[in-house]
């Protein structure tokens, strides 16, 4: 047997004992080792029952990472669980930890299943753009009816073992040792007289509308075509006998395989764990950080104050005022009351926060031992400048000193400091204690162990941090600005912004860029392009004033009800503001534009190319390290549709080449604006994509 399965006797009672750690993952040698004990078992004089547990932290979390992309080898999955749903004994699962894509289904495939109330399940396959592949949606339903089934398996959330027990997954939750509680489950089920009971003879429940089902699952995930197969999976249960609807599963899964959008998740999968693992780093300690400090509370401090705070940090908060302090506090006592609701926290731990962890303060002195500072004032650079000379002077030696600007140089923040290397951005993504992404800003002189404590902050946050250079707007608000400005050329040449954000909606972004802006506020980037505008801008670049025009007559988005669209409504029945197209073909009208049509085609392609041109050209600076670094920016910060992988790793699918020739041909009208990206040049000469980039970082 494999040295992953421990084989060992209770009585009457076979245990395999799965030993594959960290999260016992479905790797081959544990297939072998599951398929070796099963047939041991049945050999085995006197065994009645088998019990499978998992040793350390889990049953089963699913399938092995390493063996993603390799030729698959015997065992495969759907026979093995087949082999033991088949097998004459009483097969029992004892569930811990997690229960995940290939290790539920192992568990659909043992008889009877018990569970500590911690447990928790889930069919999380949707994320790589597959389906359930192992029996999955084949089990599943015959326990839980069709539709909290397909509620599992669209959404690939995990729920905890009283709902799965509820639903009929589980059929009994116990507290104690898996083991234990397993040889007693596997005992009582003996003196019972129970038989086995394979989920794959149980009846099906009633069916469903299959193409209502289809089109709505599809409708609800944004053009992503893996949860809607899930239906079709389910369907196939109905239209064939088990064995034949195991092969329908398996073909679909094996069609989902060969699709980009399982390319593009696949790569968003492994990039996101990829992303804060840096190369300079390794090995570099971070300071501890146990207590930090926020300037400023407004949404966004108040929202950093809250994830430092749920994450069991100390937290003094300073404001200018005690009013404004007080709705500083009222602010994050709403954030912590949506976290209690949640069940994020308990109602202790919800009073304890408010009355021991957090205080606001007034004064700069009282931050003399805080481990760390998070500024998040008013986005000027001489405000910025003034406040970070209070913490030079207060702060104690080795405090690193944090920015949370979205543009500013943090180069000229930190040379206001004695303590250059102490000092680098944070910058938050709002509500910051929502939004997963948080860009670590590195400055010239920041010390190797602050940019480590603000990759380790980041994770104690529970962040997705990227590590960016200084430049501006760092990584994702660089490229948000040329992929906007691209927006704002083809709203003078002819489009309209319903029209673009409607096409760029069905790409499968979450929103398109001028209901982004309306949900940011407009006066957002109204100050950008003044602060552009002040600096000098290029006699070369377009420009356009149509937008400063709502902003001067107060309307500033979702935040004023009203700005590209009218929120009389409501902010989710948003429609277009009438003030919005005279304005627009006005400014047409003055610059001599005669507008034209646009396909929604173009629109896209357009808008998508000066996306990969600029990232490439952040990549090709170092602002970013590696492409895998801007596609996790736009992920998760910037609402790119994950099933397309980011920005780069669409270039990489459609065509690098293609992609270049457009700009190229743009190039021609437009020479400014459309400069092809040198690395993006570079790359199409010699024949190689983003991703081998990734690949040599």
């Amino acid at each position: 047997m494999s040295d992953k399965i421990a084989y060992s006797r209770h009585g009457d009672i076979a245990v395999l004992s799965v030993q594959n750690p960290p999260v016992n993952a479905l790797s081959q040698a544990v297939r072998q080792g599951l398929l070796d004990g099963v047939t041991r078992a049945e050999g085995d004089t006197g065994v009645r029952a088998v019990l499978i547990v998992g040793e350390g932290r889990a049953f089963f979390a699913g399938a092995d990472i390493t063996e993603f992309g390799k030729p698959p080898m015997e065992p495969y999955l759907p026979d093995l669980i087949n082999r033991i749903e088949a097998s004459p004994l009483i097969v029992v699962a004892s569930m811990h930890g997690v229960s995940l894509g290939g290790g539920l289904e192992v568990a659909l495939g043992c008889h009877y299943r018990i569970a500590v109330p911690s447990a928790r399940v889930g069919l999380p396959e949707v994320h790589l753009g597959l389906i359930p592949g192992a029996g999955g949606t084949q089990r599943l339903h015959r326990l839980t009816g069709v539709e909290a089934a397909l509620d599992v398996m669209t959404t690939g959330r995990q729920i905890g073992a009283a709902k799965a027990h509820e639903l009929g997954i589980i059929d009994e939750i116990r507290d104690g040792d898996p083991r234990d509680n397993g040889i007693a489950y596997a005992e009582q089920l003996l003196v019972d007289g129970a038989a086995p009971r394979p989920v794959s003879g149980l009846p099906l429940p009633a069916a469903i509308d299959w193409d209502g089902a289809f089109e709505a699952t599809l409708a609800r995930s944004k053009g992503q075509i893996s949860p809607a197969w899930c239906v079709r999976a389910i369907q196939a249960s109905y239209e064939n006998d088990f064995a034949e609807g195991l092969k329908a599963e398996r073909k679909i899964f094996f069609d989902l395989m060969q699709t980009d959008q399982r390319k593009g998740m696949i790569h968003a999968f492994f990039s996101e764990r990829a992303v804060g693992n840096l190369p300079e780093l390794k090995g570099v300690a971070p300071r501890p950080v146990a207590h930090i400090a926020v300037i400023g509370g407004g949404t966004m401090g108040a929202g950093i104050a809250t994830a430092a705070l749920l994450a069991g940090l100390r937290v003094h908060l300073l404001e200018m005022s005690p009013e404004a302090g007080e709705a500083a506090r009222e602010r994050i006592a709403g954030n912590l009351a949506g976290a209690l609701k949640r069940g994020k926290i308990n109602d202790e731990q919800h009073a304890t926060i408010l009355n021991s962890a957090l205080q606001i303060v007034t004064s700069y002195d009282t931050l003399a031992e805080v481990d760390l500072v998070i500024e998040a004032v008013f986005e000027d650079m001489e405000v910025k400048k003034a406040v970070f000379g209070e913490l030079d002077r207060v702060c104690k030696p080795g405090a690193v000193l944090a920015s949370n600007t979205s543009y500013l140089d943090i180069n000229e923040i930190a040379a206001t400091t004695s303590r250059p290397g102490d000092v680098l951005g944070l910058h938050f993504f709002s509500p910051a204690h929502v939004m997963k992404l948080l860009e670590v800003v590195v400055a010239d002189k920041t010390a190797p162990e602050v940019a480590a404590t603000g990759f380790a902050l980041g994770k104690a946050l529970g962040k997705i941090s990227a590590r960016a250079g200084v430049c501006d707007g760092f990584i994702g608000n660089r490229i948000l600005s040329t992929y906007r400005t691209c927006a704002d050329h083809m709203i003078l040449d002819g489009a309209s912004p319903y029209q673009i954000d409607t096409a760029l909606e069905a790409f499968g972004f979450a929103m398109g860029p001028f209901a982004v802006a309306d949900l940011a506020g407009l006066d957002i980037g109204w100050a950008v392009r003044k602060r552009k505008r002040a600096e000098g801008l290029d006699s070369r670049a377009r420009d356009t004033t149509y937008a400063d025009k709502l902003c001067e007559d107060g309307h500033f988005g979702q935040k004023t009800g009203k700005g590209y669209y009218d929120y009389a409504g409501g902010a989710r029945a948003r429609v277009p503001n009438p003030d919005v197209l005279p304005l627009i073909e006005a400014e047409r009208a003055a610059q001599g534009i005669t507008p034209r049509t646009f396909t929604d085609e173009e629109i896209v392609r357009r808008y998508m190319a000066s996306m990969v041109n600029e990232a490439a050209k952040v990549v090709g600076e170092g602002i970013a390290r590696r492409p895998l670094d801007v596609d996790m920016v736009l992920l998760f910060g910037y609402g790119f549709p994950r099933y397309r992988g980011g920005p780069l790793k669409w270039a990489d699918i459609v065509g690098l080449d293609g992609l270049l020739s457009d700009i190229k041909a743009y190039a021609d009208t437009d020479p400014y604006f459309w400069q092809p990206a040198p690395l993006l040049t570079e790359l199409v000469a010699t024949g190689r994509t983003f991703d081998d980039l990734n690949k040599e970082g």
